[in-house]
């Protein structure tokens, strides 16, 4: 028997839109039970079996909070395993990623912190605007490319993301 659905963990019906709020109060609540600590007494069984269901636990949490992670998570479900090769095949999209990196680039150059907080605004309604499509299209079976499309574009953003908090951190220091 393999691992349980991360959203059954939770007790969810799988879907793309998630309550990150009441899934974080589950995941606190569950992770409360499950706590290695509690089986402290516990024989070695009992000890490693909570071990795991904690890292079960939290491995589903990391992964239903980040919106492309959970994308990608909805689509194996469904038996999609997504081919990594795929990004050439949508050349809009590669273009966008070169003048974003370059833009990003320019920022870093510049020290712009006022133009680094502009652009994660820009990004953060890109990443938005990405989920809002990712969530009417997923379950359609006639879209199951625009799907895998939309979570590389996701995944992509979601990194550019985190690499312009970083250059935030360095410009705050």
């Amino acid at each position: 028997m393999g691992a349980p659905c991360h959203f059954a963990l939770f007790d969810l019906q799988p879907d793309f839109r998630v309550d990150l709020a009441q899934l974080g109060e589950r995941y606190r609540a569950l992770a409360r039970s499950v706590h290695p600590d509690r089986f402290a007494d516990a024989d070695a069984r009992d000890q490693r079996l909570a071990l795991e269901r904690a890292a079960q636990l939290n491995d589903a949490y990391q992964v239903l909070k980040n919106a492309p992670q959970r994308a990608l998570y909805l689509l194996t479900l469904r038996g999609h395993e997504l081919p990594l090769e795929a990004t050439v095949q949508d050349p809009e999209f590669l273009l966008q990623q070169m003048q974003l990196r370059e833009e990003l680039e320019d920022l870093h150059d510049s020290a712009d912190l006022e133009g680094v907080a502009l652009f994660k605004q820009r990004l953060k309604g890109a990443q938005d605007h990405l989920e809002q499509q990712f969530a009417a299209c997923w379950q359609v079976v006639d879209e199951r490319e625009q799907a895998e499309r939309l979570v590389r574009r996701m995944q992509f953003l979601d990194k550019l993301m985190r690499e312009v908090r970083q250059l935030e951190e360095r410009l705050d220091d």
